[in-house]
């Protein structure tokens, strides 16, 4: 690259991070990566909560889903939230409210005490999870997709390092102390996020400041547009796919692959660190093609990778395998920031929160579906229907128009 290339990148960069965004990006990115991390490390301590509560796939599967639907039915109240009372006041209320149910888990003492308050940590982190998008949808309209991607990115570095370091504490202590030590750090993303994000960063005016026949009204002619319909429909299948993936990802690997727990952990932290590449590439392919031309490409892989998994046997072929794997963690890069700028600005957090919770709450069913066909034997054959959702998905790309 000439000096005059490097010149004008390093410039880009500057006016990226510059009038504070850098800031607030970073800020959001960090509880973003804490956000994510902690629910991704409890696959990894699934096991540890089989033995301690004598689970069986099933009801292993029951936890997560568990956890994801609460995260998925908290999605509504956040945008709704988000809309009335601001973006940055909403991120710091999730972190706190995280903090706290978080603690809980790590003091349970039963299965039904732990399911309640994983329920509770999944309601919390969901308020976070609408807000972060509006925001830098907000700071960044004409780089939204790399913003994502950027904090996306940062999610990885949570979802890679915190479920090692589960992993690493469990086996030496206790699962609980995996849990117990992370509330510190959500304290401390409060604290950051209040110095750092606007309480809010959209218009004052909200189409949602008060709930009547007109406002509902127009949410739902916003939710009939073709490309909204569409769109959420994708993200429907493929949000499935990657929840069941990363739920049993570490168990399937030790039953049916027959690796150890440090070595099934170790392949599943690099799945998530592949994302920390992944994703900012992906989210710059949306920003520069539109999600036409980058969807289904990123797709193509997800099929591809998962009908060859259950043919995989030994340790390299599995690296390989978790390489190409890791293509899953692209498409919400492609896809949700499309979906956020598809609404108007003085909706924008409601409709998005709607459709989140309505996606995540089918897809928080399948790590459901996924345990029960495992529990009978056909742990293979589940990623092949896996397979099959994402093949749907690239199908419907083609009648989503461009924005």
């Amino acid at each position: 690259m000439s000096r005059l290339g490097v010149v004008d990148r390093l410039s880009n960069v500057r006016a990226f991070l510059a009038d504070g965004r850098g800031v607030i990006l970073s800020a959001v990115a960090a509880g973003w990566c804490l956000s994510i991390g902690i629910r991704l490390a409890y696959p990894v301590l699934l096991p540890y909560l089989r033995d301690a509560y004598d689970l069986d796939l099933t009801t292993a599967g029951f936890l997560l889903t568990v956890l994801w639907i609460c995260y998925a039915l908290g999605q509504l109240p956040g945008g709704l939230l988000a809309d009335r009372f601001g973006e940055g006041n909403i991120l710091v209320a999730s972190s706190v409210i995280s903090a706290i149910t978080l603690g809980l888990v790590a003091v349970a003492g039963s299965a039904p005490v732990v399911y309640l308050a994983t329920a509770a940590f999944g309601f919390g982190t969901a308020l976070y999870g609408v807000a972060r998008f509006t925001a830098l949808s907000d700071i960044y309209p004409d780089n939204d997709g790399t913003a994502i991607g950027i904090t996306m990115a940062a999610g990885q570095v949570g979802n890679t390092l915190l479920p090692l370091a589960a992993g690493a504490i469990a086996s030496a202590l206790a699962w609980q102390y995996g849990f117990g030590l992370v509330v510190p750090a959500f304290a401390a993303v409060a604290i950051g996020l209040r110095l750092a994000v606007p309480s809010r960063t959209s218009s004052p005016t909200s189409a949602i400041d008060s709930v009547s026949l007109e406002t509902v009204r127009y949410v739902g002619a916003e939710l009939r547009r073709p490309e909204i319909v569409t769109v959420a429909a994708i993200q429907t299948l493929t949000y499935c796919v990657w929840q069941a993936f990363t739920g049993f990802y570490p168990t399937y690997l030790i039953q049916i692959k027959g690796f150890s727990q440090p070595v099934a952990t170790g392949l599943f932290s690099s799945f998530f660190a592949l994302g920390i590449v992944v994703q900012p590439l992906t989210g710059g392919l949306y920003d520069r093609y539109g999600i036409r031309k980058s969807l289904p490409p990123v797709l193509g892989i997800v099929v591809l990778s998962l009908v060859a998994l259950p043919f995989l046997e030994e340790f390299w072929p599995l690296v390989g395998g978790t390489i190409l794997l890791s293509s899953i963690l692209g498409y919400g890069t492609i896809t949700l920031p499309y979906m956020t700028a598809a609404f108007p600005a003085d909706m924008r957090g409601t409709g998005l929160g709607l459709l989140r919770s309505i996606y995540m709450t089918i897809g928080a069913l399948s790590p459901i579906m996924v345990g029960a066909l495992a529990d009978r034997g056909y742990f293979d054959g589940a990623y092949l229907v896996l397979a099959g959702f994402v093949a749907v998905a690239i199908v419907l790309t083609w009648w989503l128009p461009e924005q």
